[in-house]
């Protein structure tokens, strides 16, 4: 009897040992399914709310405001009067020049009239001259032929000699009544500049809508005095109008993402105001420099090579704002860059980097590279490959895949599996140190962010 209690002992040791040695080495893991399905990848950025359109109406005359027209919030047309500053010596000024116009037109009126009194003496003086000349002319063949007396002959040719004089001095005050004229035409462009100019002074006290829109933003009061900008100081600035009529979201796009963003691209934009809605829009713009992410420079405007972060702006325009939307109110985008209908999907986090020595099969506790380190370089070794495990016959299998878009939680698998499939999701920790082909025990029981996954 002890006989046999004993020898059933034993059995029961060597079951228990060899239960124990069997399960030395098993990891235990998580899993999932490789599914058909859509996916779309989407970019998403910060910002605010802007009216496409809008103009900061600055200072372009120094004075004092001595009215406002309009107040934060209200609406104006195109043209209506918005602001005046004192123009009294603009006044004056355009009123001188007026006159000055006026007295400028008067003497090139002037000019004229005595150019056409020249013009007409000249012509009598020719016609005198040319009387003189025939009288000469008959005069020298009938002193030639003894009919005329000498003295006859004298008068002639001192008569022709006067007209020719005559001729010559008016047309010398023909030429200088064409100067005159040209003088006092060019007096009258003077003065047309001049007041144009003053006009021009004039005009810019006075400040009128340049579009339909909004008043946003109105940080001066009436008899406040305004300043001109100069260089490398700014001028007052009135007002702000916008056109809301075209609302848009300015966004700060990430280096990395902005590669994928193209024009026309669907996006929903979400705004703080209004956290339960969501708003449709377009891409409609994309910056070309980069800003730094600290200063808001843009790399055209840095003079230092930093080597911080780096963002592009993006403008998406929203298709259905609502009426009380406001201009800098924050807002978020997400911008769909790539939509796939029946692509096969794995979860992100099943996606691991394995360098390719440690898929090498092993010979004698060495990996084979070591083992053939005469023929191979060491440094395909290091080679890192991306895949993921795939389960089979209880083992882990490492399958080096290549990856398409990336949504939020899964991810495109463009070859390597097979819709079906079971993969390793899971733990983090056992992603990281899971060793191809490994024996494995499934355990889908715990929740997938668990087991060290940050």
């Amino acid at each position: 009897m002890l006989i046999a209690i004993a020898g059933l002992a034993a059995v029961v040791v060597i079951v228990v040992f060899s239960v124990i040695q069997s399960r030395k080495g098993v990891v235990k893991v998580q899993t999932g399914r490789v599914q058909r399905g859509a996916i779309s990848a989407v970019v998403t950025a910060s910002g605010e709310i802007r009216p496409k359109n809008y103009v900061n109406i600055g200072a372009d005359a120094f004075g004092k405001i001595i009215k406002l027209y309009v107040k934060e919030g209200d609406r104006v047309q195109k043209g209506q009067m918005l602001a005046q500053i004192e123009n009294v010596q603009p006044h004056s000024d355009v009123e001188a020049n007026q006159a000055a116009l006026a007295a400028s037109k008067t003497d090139y009126e002037a000019a004229l009239a005595n150019l056409d009194a020249c013009e007409a003496d000249f012509a009598r003086a020719k016609a005198d001259q040319e009387h003189g000349r025939l009288d000469w002319e008959r005069a020298q063949v009938l002193y030639r032929e003894q009919l005329i007396a000498k003295q006859d002959y004298d008068t002639k040719k001192a008569t022709y000699d006067s007209a020719n004089a005559s001729l010559v001095s008016a047309q010398t005050k023909v030429r200088q009544a064409k100067a005159q004229a040209e003088s006092a035409s060019k007096h009258v462009r003077q003065s047309v500049a001049t007041l144009r100019h003053a006009a021009d002074v004039l005009e810019k006290t006075e400040y009128r809508a340049p579009f339909n829109g909004v008043i946003t933003n109105l940080p001066v009061r009436e008899g406040e005095t305004v300043v001109i900008g100069i260089q490398n100081t700014p001028g007052s600035t009135l007002m702000t109008v916008a056109d809301n009529s075209v609302i848009t979201a300015e966004v700060k796009v990430d280096e990395t993402d902005i590669v994928n963003v193209k024009l026309g691209q669907p996006a929903e934009i979400t705004i703080d105001a209004f956290p339960r809605k969501k708003f449709k829009g377009v891409v409609t713009e994309i910056g070309e420099n980069a800003i730094l992410r600290t200063s808001g420079l843009s790399t055209a405007q840095s003079t230092t090579g930093s080597q911080e972060a780096r963002d592009f702006k993006v403008t998406v325009t929203l298709e259905d704002p609502p009426q009380n939307l406001r201009p800098g109110l924050s807002a978020t985008a997400k911008v769909t860059t790539a939509i796939r209908d029946a692509a096969l999907t794995v979860p992100i986090q099943a996606l691991t980097i394995r360098q390719r020595g440690e898929l090498e099969p092993r010979h004698g506790g060495k990996s084979s590279v070591e083992a053939a380190s005469a023929t191979q370089d060491r440094s395909k070794a290091k080679e890192e490959v991306q895949g993921m495990f795939v389960i089979r016959e209880k083992k882990a299998v490492f399958i080096p895949i290549n990856t398409g878009i990336a949504g939020t939680t899964d991810i495109e698998i463009l070859n390597g599996l097979k819709e079906g499939d079971e993969i390793v999701t899971g733990s983090y920790k056992v992603l990281r140190t899971l060793r191809n082909g490994a024996s494995v025990k499934i355990d889908n029981s715990i929740p997938k962010h668990e087991g060290g996954n940050s």
